[in-house]
């Protein structure tokens, strides 16, 4: 504990030192939320949230000028949260390294880049967010390659969201206590490994992507959970639709057991023929129902990617269908409504809002959800969002005597440099 505000003025220090650099890019960025949310006819659960984070950055090219050879990017932030993650009436302050990598390009067709950087899979429900590792691509006629190797152990639990096994979840929801930085901070050590393959040309009418990804659990728990992801998404565009397919095989093993499970997307874009810029897109999420006494089990993701705006669930044993209208009605004013209805595929997977009546669970539909959002973006560098919705667990047969879960957000983002 005593070494944080020390290593915190010593990333100043560096930060202020590469300043003074020539042709280098640096900038602050400002994110502000503020949020309420509740449950109809539970007062006590409602709840006021507010969260403020402050990004530095700093981006320093190098190498041949005429090639741009190599770049170093830096980021970090410091949030300011409030309550804190126990629900506590307390501020917390939490420091995280946000993207900071070091790029270089080898010869005109291939990259290497090493540090904390962005990655996601082709249907973006397996693994999405900052890694630590190294990736190399290339490009070979209208295909590219990449491969990476990556390790989650000292990323924020919070932004890397792992939370595969029970002992996960446990840790996730632990609240961060200075005292104890390292067993509270950081997330669920696993190494993860992928490759990629994406053509966008292929045939010049198919957009084709497809990964191989591999997670293998490094906690030295009794409960070891190891998974591989095989990954592929389909684009077809004609004229003004896009048509969307992909799927995904999941084998894991736990505890000395192989188990398969399976999800799968579909999805139809239309842009309008209207005289403003709007889409309207209808998608599905679906996931196998895990069976008992077989080798079927519930798809488990690396990274928890919220499903829905506004019941934001997991998307282990769980189906969505989904109908989104985005439409930009001025250069600086766009809007979106989300109509959501979740389906659960089996009795046990799925885990959340609504809760299970005491009478046990009587069906697998969970409800419908609408919700909306309006942003407006004055100028390049300042954008203001309002969005909120409902949940509706009468809509369906799982929880339906549970109140009305609804959620109203404003955020604020500015780029002061």
């Amino acid at each position: 504990m005593r070494k944080f505000p020390f290593v915190l003025c010593l990333l100043l220090f560096v930060f202020c030192s590469l300043l003074s650099l020539n042709a280098y890019d640096w900038g602050l960025q400002l994110n502000q939320s503020l949020g309420v949310e509740g449950v109809s006819g539970e007062s006590q659960d409602n709840s006021l949230t507010y969260s403020g984070t402050l990004v530095p950055w700093f981006s320093l090219p190098f190498g041949s000028p005429a090639y741009n050879a190599g770049n170093l990017y830096l980021s970090a932030g410091v949030t300011l949260s409030y309550p804190s993650e126990s629900g506590d009436r307390a501020v917390l302050f939490i420091p995280e390294l946000l993207r900071t990598e070091l790029s270089w390009r080898i010869g005109t067709n291939s990259e290497i880049k090493i540090g904390r950087m962005n990655y996601s899979d082709p249907l973006g429900i397996i693994a999405n967010g900052l890694f630590d590792g190294a990736r190399f691509s290339f490009s070979l006629n209208n295909s590219s390659f990449s491969a990476g190797l990556w390790y989650t152990g000292l990323l924020y639990k919070k932004s890397a969201n792992i939370t595969m096994t029970d002992n996960d979840m446990d840790a996730y929801r632990e609240e961060l206590d200075y005292a104890r930085f390292g067993d509270t901070y950081f997330a669920p050590r696993r190494i993860i490994a992928a490759f990629d393959w994406n053509n966008p040309y292929l045939a010049n009418w198919l957009r084709l992507k497809a990964s191989l990804i591999a997670q293998f659990d490094l906690s030295g728990s009794d409960d070891l959970y190891h998974s591989q992801y095989l990954a592929i998404k389909a684009a077809i565009p004609v004229r003004n639709f896009v048509f969307d397919l992909g799927g995904c095989l999941e084998l894991a093993e736990q505890s000395e057991e192989l188990k398969v499970s399976l999800a799968g997307e579909f999805g139809i874009g239309w842009m309008l023929p209207t005289p403003i810029r709007d889409m309207l897109r209808f998608s599905c999420l679906l996931t196998n129902a895990a069976i008992n006494d077989s080798a079927f089990a519930a798809f488990v993701p690396i990274t928890t990617i919220p499903q829905g705006e506004i019941l934001q669930a997991k998307f282990s044993g769980l189906s969505m269908f989904r109908l989104d209208y985005t439409a930009r009605l001025h250069e600086t004013f766009s809007i979106n409504i989300v109509n959501a209805y979740f389906i659960a595929s089996d009795y046990e997977s799925y885990q959340g809002f609504p809760q299970v009546s005491s009478g046990g669970r009587k069906g697998n539909f969970l409800g419908y959800e609408v919700s909306g959002r309006l942003i407006w973006s004055p100028f390049s560098d300042l954008q203001l969002n309002l969005g909120g919705g409902i949940f509706l667990p009468s809509m369906g047969n799982t929880g339906s005597q549970s109140g009305v879960l609804w959620r109203v957000n404003f955020n604020v983002a500015l780029a002061i440099f």
